[in-house]
């Protein structure tokens, strides 16, 4: 047999996909529909790993560059300062800028340096101060908006960003000198458990895929069976069969190639326009690696063409008919185990092979073992759905359809919820790596939120500036309790002694004896009380002797440093450094927890103890309490620090925090298992469209003799359900038995057995919704027209 004659078979069958009547364009366009999902999900996924790496890109360029020291001031030097403050629970980043000469380096994304006041804000930022919504944030920033910073200044087009002019920067509050921008930061090889989490979670998200695309291109295959049993019929033999069937799914594959890239370039240009845990890209950075979108570009097409083959298989095509309609053969266990002995055997000896030290894994062995797992379980349901509905026979008529449905033809219903099963049983490894991971992957701080919930510093340029600083704080709106304290420090007076390279010194904190309690264990407290703080070295503090060598009980201590750095400007009026003794009963205490988790040491004084407007360069500090019933009171307190000094520090108090790179892969995991649910629920409802397209004749018939829609509409759930309640009782077990083979590469223990509960309730949920979303079409398909034939 000539090329030529096979070319001219697969074009037949093109055609025959395109020019089929109205019945095989609407199946040509239900593949092409699944396919070009398929394939647009494809390019988006392996377009990720540069939307991240451009999100870094974008981040070091706008960084002021770090790697050379500038000691004095040039003409194109700056001054600045960095600024992120929490609005709602969105992060507004900022950059203080204060140049020193006439030709200042121009911020990445600004067509000019700002001028003094203003600030330039990225658009998202605009178009939030420009909104109601935006109204206490706008009493945050009191910079006249000058203009707005380009994607080159930008990490993604829905940052909140603003880079500000201000005059107020020095040398003593700022984040250091720069003349240029752009800094890279050495890469550090990622842990070895976070590459397991990423091997097995690309596995997961693209599996379900590659499922759906070999379902999608099933579709229609009765008609399709139907069709080429009348060609039989006209003298066209086995063979020729076969090559119109694979040009007919080829055709409906490249199609479907055409969907994806134009839903993938669609996805691709409003990429800015959606957030997907906190996750957001330009259109330019959203770029498929070329490797594996050009893997995709060629595996679909070749493997609709196998799937329809392997389909063919059972099928015997012939001139008076399709050997498909009787009775099927019994499925075949043992393969199907087979696939899974042969995961469990890659996987079960990479047991301990895991550690959290080393930088690789046994990456191959992970990808192959967990594919061969979870294509195994997928194989495994139609034999489980099989085997299920056969025992299944009394009950109301809408069951009994749904269940005679599913035992004529329980393949078609179990290929529809084969991707399901796929990114169900991946979910539920996937929690539980997480659940196990996150202890090693976050720390416990410490910190006491019940104590307080923000912890406020502002530099004061006074005592009597750190006393109202508190109050003001204590007058602020949403604010339950203040824990305030004036922070200095005292030093040892009088000469150095032999070796000594600086005097001595301890913290002074002085505050009311509630505020001082929240630092140390006291037996009792009054005004005029003085206590020594001694921290006995918890947590890396100095021992004892370095805070009883400047201050000790009865011992005279200078309140600011007898000996300067030569370094150090002097100041007006400079003279000899005033001195308070300590009293002779203060009381040595033991230090305890503040509400940050830290051990604190030196000198606690109440107020009428000691004259603070003596004090050298205090600062004030407040731990504030919220009020639960102000919904911005965290705002609230942001702004009061802000008006005060806008370099002062604002800190959100928290009870664990999480490693950055951790982080980093969860959100990206996240990312796609978003949308890989969106496809999994498209791919069901597809399906399921497509299920009820090649019964409308028989659903016309049936109303038409009387039966009752509702009763229609409920077969149609059940026959969507049962399939899927087998899908996820295989799901919980094979999920949860590779979740436990996962976390013994690494010697860890399962955390929650219970983890499969939110993955299936997402998919009693993709019933329901399946199931609303097919009642229009199954309305309109039970009318009467539906008995028509061509």
């Amino acid at each position: 047999m000539t090329l030529r004659t096979r070319l001219r078979d697969l074009a037949l069958g093109a055609r025959f996909s395109v020019a089929g009547g109205r019945s095989g364009r609407l199946r040509t366009l239900l593949t092409a529909t699944g396919v070009g999902f398929g394939v647009a999900l494809l390019l988006l996924a392996s377009s990720l790993p540069n939307m991240l790496f451009q999100r870094e890109v974008r981040e070091s360029v706008r960084a002021v560059d770090g790697s050379g020291r500038v000691d004095a001031p040039r003409p194109d030097s700056f001054l600045h300062l960095g600024r992120t403050t929490i609005y709602r629970d969105d992060v507004v980043s900022g950059l203080l800028l204060r140049p020193e000469g006439d030709r200042p380096a121009v911020p990445p994304g600004a067509a000019a340096f700002p001028a003094r006041g203003e600030m330039l804000v990225s658009p998202a930022l605009r178009e939030l101060l420009d909104s109601p919504e935006g109204a206490l944030l706008k009493e945050r920033l009191p910079y006249r908006i000058g203009g707005t910073i380009g994607p080159e200044g930008l990490i993604g087009p829905a940052e909140l960003r603003y880079v500000a002019h201000v005059g107020f920067l020095t040398t003593d509050n700022y984040d250091g000198r720069g003349v240029r921008y752009g800094w890279s930061v050495p890469e550090e090889p990622m842990n070895a458990f976070l590459i397991l989490l990423v091997v097995v979670a690309c596995v997961v998200l693209l599996l379900p895929v590659l499922v759906f695309i070999a379902t999608a291109v099933r579709f229609g295959g009765e008609q399709r069976d139907r069709r080429l049993a009348a060609l039989r019929l006209v003298g066209a033999d086995t063979a020729m069969i076969r090559r119109i069937a694979a040009g007919e799914s080829l055709a409906g594959s490249l199609l479907g190639l055409l969907v994806g890239l134009g839903l993938f370039a669609a996805a691709r240009r409003f990429a800015g326009a959606f957030t997907i845990w906190d996750v957001n890209a330009y259109p330019a950075d959203v770029v498929p690696m070329t490797a594996l979108a050009a893997l995709a570009l060629v595996a679909v097409p070749v493997s609709s063409v196998v799937v329809t083959l392997v389909a063919m298989r059972g099928v015997v095509v012939e001139p008076l008919g399709v050997v498909r309609t009787s009775t099927p053969r019994r499925r075949r266990l043992w393969w199907r185990l087979l696939l899974l002995a042969a995961g469990a055997a890659l996987l079960v000896p990479l047991t301990g092979d895991v550690q959290v030290t080393e930088a690789s894994i046994d990456t191959v062995g992970v990808a192959a073992g967990t594919t061969l797992a979870l294509i195994g379980l997928t194989t495994l349901l139609p034999w489980l759905v099989e085997a299920g509905v056969k025992r299944l026979h009394a009950g109301p008529v809408a069951w009994q359809l749904a269940v005679r449905r599913l035992q004529l033809s329980s393949g078609t219903a179990a290929r529809a919820v084969s991707g399901i099963v796929v990114a169900a049983t991946g979910a539920i490894a996937l929690q539980m790596l997480f659940q196990a991971m996150e202890n090693d992957f976050t720390q416990v701080t410490g910190q006491d939120v019940s104590r307080a919930e923000l912890v406020v510093g502002v530099d004061a340029a006074s005592a009597g500036a750190a006393l109202r600083t508190i109050e003001r704080f204590e007058r602020t709106e949403g604010v339950r309790d203040v824990f305030g304290i004036v922070e200095s420090h005292v030093w040892r007076p009088g000469p150095l002694k032999k070796g000594e390279g600086y005097a001595p010194m301890s913290s002074l904190r002085v505050g009311d004896c509630a505020s001082l309690a929240e630092f140390a264990t006291l037996p009792s407290c009054k005004d005029g009380d003085v206590f020594v703080l001694l921290a006995h070295g918890a947590q890396g503090s100095p021992d004892d002797s370095f805070v009883t060598r400047a201050a000790r009980p009865g011992a005279a201590v200078a309140l600011r440093d007898p000996h300067p750095h030569p370094s150090e400007p002097k100041r007006a009026g400079d003279g000899p450094p005033p001195q308070w003794r300590i009293p002779a009963g203060a009381r040595l205490v033991d230090s305890r927890p503040d509400p940050t988790g830290m051990y604190q040491y030196g000198v606690l004084a109440t107020p009428s103890a000691i004259d603070v407007t003596r004090l050298d360069r205090p600062d004030a500090q407040a731990m504030v309490r919220l009020d639960p019933a102000v919904p911005d009171a965290a705002d609230h307190v942001r702004n009061t620090a802000e008006e005060i000094d806008p370099t002062s520090w604002v800190r959100t108090l928290a009870e664990t925090e999480r490693d950055a790179a951790f982080g980093s892969v969860r959100t990206g995991i996240l990312v796609g298992s978003t949308l890989t649910m969106l496809l999994v629920a498209a791919s069901l409802l597809v399906a399921t469209l497509e299920q009820l397209r090649d019964r409308r004749r028989l659903l016309s018939s049936l109303v038409a003799f009387g039966t009752r829609r509702s009763t229609l509409g409920w077969s149609v759930l059940w026959q969507t359900a049962v399939p899927i309640a087998v899908g996820l009782v295989l799901s919980v077990v094979g999920g949860t038995g590779l979740g436990v083979v996962l976390l013994g590469m690494g010697g860890q223990q399962v955390q929650d057995w219970w983890a499969f509960l939110p993955v299936v309730g997402i998919g009693l949920g993709l019933i329901a919704a399946v199931t609303l979303l097919s009642m229009p079409v199954l309305w309109r398909l039970m009318r009467a027209d539906g008995l028509r034939t061509e």
